[in-house]
């Protein structure tokens, strides 16, 4: 076992046991003719980027015509295709200006797609794990939300349900198969953490781990730092959604509010490329944040959607 599997392992284990303005109407013309927003980009951050059910993405404040409604879109990790959920409830992929559009899956119908994330990863025939580039997203239908995964390159393919390992009788609680959403991965091991909507629980899942997962706190929403070392989540704190970070290599579950005075509610933490600062989501629009919480939350626009940084 490496020592990067070892140092991991830990503190699954540890954790598991503590256990300007920009203004949008809907109207195509109006979009296209709105002001540039202020989003800045930085050479290290990347590019913040914000999607919010239209068809236009605001990307580094400029207004990209996708040609299609465009939901939870996410970047890959070189930055060169965008992954996101169409108006048609299919999972697609594009260029970072809207073109060569391709359906990597076709929704079947009667199903809520949603939070597609790039699952890319080297071979590693040390540890007998292969090669992936697929697309992690969370699936409801009949009411029921379960983790499915595609590979990135398919043309409407299948989705197949995604293994999350450890079943009852070893000692410990089975892992739930339902309930879970809001997968996000990152760094280069093909690491994972999703939510579960019943449990209230953020898990991590991990191919190097051969249970393949822990339960790491409550909460929702998780984004897993670029080096794979923390997490953020949001939780309920006082009548307010607040945005919390845990840190894996301290030895043991410690968890920091970073919006501890919040009046209002942070929510859908995305991380930059270089781990340094997060965007998060608020009522009033799209605020970011030093992750080390040395800082306070700094408005770049008004307009609400979902963040994310392009490498």
């Amino acid at each position: 076992m490496t020592a990067r599997v070892r140092n991991t392992a830990a503190a699954i284990a540890l954790a598991a046991a503590v256990t300007g303005t920009v203004l949008l109407s809907g109207s195509g013309a109006a979009l296209a003719a709105a002001p540039a927003a202020a989003v800045a980009k930085g050479s290290s951050h990347g590019t913040l980027t914000i999607s919010n059910g239209t068809k236009y993405v605001l990307i580094n404040g400029r207004w990209v015509n996708f040609g299609a409604v465009v939901r939870d879109l996410a970047w890959s990790p070189n930055g060169t295709k965008a992954a996101f959920i169409d108006g048609a409830g299919n999972l697609d992929i594009a260029n970072p200006d809207g073109s060569h559009r391709v359906v990597v899956a076709k929704n079947p119908g009667n199903q809520n797609w949603s939070h597609p994330t790039w699952q890319v990863t080297k071979a590693d025939p040390r540890d007998g794990i292969p090669a992936k580039n697929n697309l992690i997203f969370a699936a409801r239908a009949k009411g029921v939300s379960k983790l499915e995964y595609v590979a990135a390159t398919a043309v409407n393919g299948t989705p197949r349900t995604l293994p999350l390992g450890r079943e009852a009788g070893e000692g410990v609680p089975a892992l739930p198969q339902t309930g879970n959403v809001w997968p996000n991965a990152a760094g280069s091991y093909g690491t994972s953490v999703y939510a579960n909507a019943n449990t209230g629980d953020v898990y991590i899942r991990d191919d190097y781990i051969r249970q393949q997962g822990s339960a790491l706190t409550k909460g929702s929403q998780p984004a897993l730092s670029p080096n794979e070392e923390e997490i953020v989540f949001v939780r309920s704190v006082a009548g307010h959604d607040h945005i919390l970070v845990e840190d894996f290599t301290n030895g043991r579950g410690h968890v920091t509010d970073l919006t501890p005075h919040a009046t209002t509610d942070y929510t859908e933490p995305a991380w930059s490329a270089d781990g340094t600062t997060l965007a998060v989501r608020t009522p009033a629009g799209t605020v970011t944040m030093p992750a080390n919480g040395s800082g306070h939350p700094t408005k770049v626009t008004s307009v609400v959607g979902l963040a994310a940084y392009r490498p």
